[in-house]
């Protein structure tokens, strides 16, 4: 017998029918089910119009719908505040509970506990359920019941603590019968991006939906033993590029996970080292639910509280060297290719984000924060946890983050990781027709190459604008008081 007579299931970022915790457990308990998503206004409104990631979203949106039709369902779509859309359309349905997967990030979970403040008072129960991650909250902690701040034991618990049924899918394709069609005085048409406020001019910059993620992961399979060898290298197409559907969800993360850990039994190496990088991903939540100074909106932390003693470069040469980095006019070409990537696509290759992170905040001096607001801005597949770990890993004020005093040099990470030039010729073609060897670093470059690729610097490229080797050791300056901060301990 159902525990509930009508339920109603509140898709956030997890827009897909099939492997969904919530959708399962509400499709089980509830004669009838209903399905609803919000497009958040206090999310929405500070975004610009031709924002790449609503259009992602809302073809979503439009898919997942589709799916829910096809099963008998559909998709109640508002555009508001959760806080209010979802208590009144409970009630306008006549709902009993409300089902949705958990959300890490501090806002969303005092938004939850809102929302079932709300929904207790109107006599309606609030469930939540894991679903983003395949561990989360107390589920690996320490000996000691703490959670882990290194990344290494934490993997290793992780692994141990692996089971077949924590990557066994939810059935919840099987039980869609008990979805039902919302009443007829209840709108449930998908407003428009017009009518959302952004521009419909912009396809998805990725293939949407669940479609768009199985395609993406088929032909990664294909390449995932590879994948150890090709992940660092800008240029190759190494990367799964699955990080804007696990974002929102269009594929379970335990598919995922499941397809990772069953190729690594089989000494896949480049399974073993993506299933590390999806591990990388639950630390960062776990990081951010048991620390959420880091992620406090407006006023992010270091994780290190000694590291917030830094004193970074402000003023209007650094608002100038920032806008420098942000529109990819440093004169090092790996760092300002990487940078137009970001702003053309919404997209920056793994080892690049290391790269020009560690350039703003060690040869600029600028505070990682400031990076880190640029990259929410623009990210196709931002995730809160993960861009403020990336960032304070770049910073060292994270946990398991790099010493302060290993400084990427971004010429020799060039050289490395872009040796024939072919991501920077992409992106910064006015190096182009520079060498092999010379494009790392153009201002190296004798005067006869110089004039053979037509290149006058500071006119057609800058001129680096700092040097390397000075701001390195501007660096470790700066960062002294970090260690008189731990003589203090």
């Amino acid at each position: 017998m159902a525990d509930f007579d009508l339920g109603l299931v509140w898709f956030r970022r997890d827009l897909r029918v099939a492997d969904h915790a919530a959708l399962y457990h509400a499709l089980t308990r509830c004669r009838r089910v209903l399905c609803a998503f919000v497009f958040d206004r206090e999310i929405l409104a500070p975004l610009p119009k031709n924002d790449r990631r609503v259009p992602f979203i809302h073809a979503s949106a439009v898919e997942l719908d589709q799916a829910l039709r096809d099963a008998g369902g559909s998709l109640i779509v508002r555009h508001g505040a959760p806080l209010e859309e979802i208590p009144s359309l409970a009630r306008e349905c006549g709902a009993q509970a409300v089902f949705a997967n958990r959300d890490y990030e501090p806002s969303a979970k005092a938004r939850d506990v809102a929302v079932a403040e709300r929904l207790a008072g109107a006599g309606a129960a609030f469930f939540t359920f894991k679903d983003q991650t395949i561990f989360d909250h107390d589920d690996v902690l320490t000996g000691a019941g703490k959670p882990y701040t290194v990344f290494t034991p934490y993997k290793r618990n992780w692994l141990a603590t692996l089971t077949p049924d924590t990557l066994k899918p939810y059935a919840s394709e099987d039980a869609l019968s008990a979805l039902a069609k919302p009443p007829s005085r209840v709108k449930h048409v998908i407003p428009s991006l017009d009518a959302l406020g952004f521009s419909a001019r912009h396809a998805p910059a990725l293939p949407a939906g669940t479609s768009g993620a199985l395609s993406l992961f088929d032909d990664f399979r294909d390449r995932m033993s590879d994948y150890q060898r090709t992940r660092d290298f800008p240029a190759v197409k190494g990367p799964s590029y699955l990080g804007v559907h696990l974002r929102h969800g269009t594929i379970s993360i335990r598919a995922l996970a499941r397809s990772a850990h069953d190729a690594q039994r089989h000494g896949n190496r480049g399974a073993e080292t993506w299933l590390s990088e999806l591990v990388w991903r639950d630390f960062y939540f776990s990081v951010l639910h048991h620390f959420p100074q880091v992620g406090v909106p407006g006023d992010h932390r270091a994780f290190k509280p000694e590291y917030d003693r830094i004193k970074w470069e402000t003023g209007d040469a650094a608002d100038a060297h920032f806008a420098a980095w942000c529109e990819g006019r440093t004169g090092y070409p790996l760092v300002d290719a990487a940078m137009r990537q970001i702003n053309q696509s919404g997209y920056m290759h793994n080892r690049l984000r290391m790269v020009v992170a560690s350039f703003l905040t060690k040869d600029l001096g600028i505070d990682w924060r400031r990076g880190e607001a640029y990259f929410e801005t623009l990210l196709n597949d931002f995730e809160l946890s993960s861009n403020n770990g990336g960032w304070q890993w770049a910073a060292s004020s994270g946990c398991d983050a790099q010493p302060y005093f290993r400084i990427f040099n971004p010429v020799t990470q060039s050289e490395k990781f872009d040796p024939k030039g072919k991501f920077i010729r992409h992106y910064v073609p006015e190096v182009a027709a520079l060498s092999d060897k010379d494009i790392h670093a153009p201002w190296r470059a004798s005067p006869d190459a110089l004039a053979a690729a037509k290149i006058a610097l500071g006119a057609d490229y800058p001129l680096p604008i700092v040097d390397h080797e000075t701001a390195r050791k501007t660096t470790l300056a700066r960062y002294d008081v970090v260690k008189g901060a731990r003589n203090e301990r």
